[in-house]
């Protein structure tokens, strides 16, 4: 079995849909795919109708166990992993396999800085005088706090 290099995405100012869908269709070619940066990533929308329907969807659970799910993640680097889950076919082995081949991190890990990344040029937001809120706004109102920043 051949040793395949890692593709590594930065996903500052990325619109997380855009960049979701080239991700899966990289994991689904058998691909090895890091995300960094994915706080940074780019929801498109009203700021407060996006946070309104994030929040609607937080109040969607099972009324008989909630341990059962449906569950919600308010960390930056898991909701775009589950971004990412919706784009693959998920039930099959094959989309199973393929997401876990993903990983999405906070910032930009001590072994992914030296190397080269790849910027979807297209994926970009264009004009960052839209209407528009990062990931990590997004789980800020959410609920989450960074370690790092407290």
């Amino acid at each position: 079995m051949s040793e395949r290099k890692i593709k590594i995405y930065d996903a500052t100012e990325m619109v997380v849909g855009r960049l979701a869908s080239k991700v899966a269709k990289a994991a689904l070619l058998g691909e090895r795919v890091v995300i960094v940066n994915a706080e940074k990533a780019i929801i498109t929308g009203d700021r407060r109708t996006v946070i309104e329907a994030y929040k609607d969807k937080f109040n969607i659970r099972t009324s008989y166990n909630p341990r059962k799910g449906p569950f919600h993640h308010r960390r930056p680097d898991r909701m775009v992993r589950r971004i990412i889950r919706g784009m693959l076919p998920w039930p099959r082995p094959r989309g199973k396999a393929a997401f876990k081949r993903i990983r999405v991190f906070i910032g930009i890990p001590k072994e992914f800085t030296d190397e080269d990344k790849i910027v979807l040029e297209e994926s970009r937001y264009d004009s960052l005088k839209r209407k528009f809120i990062t990931v990590g706004d997004l789980s800020f109102e959410l609920g989450w706090r960074n370690p790092e920043v407290a």
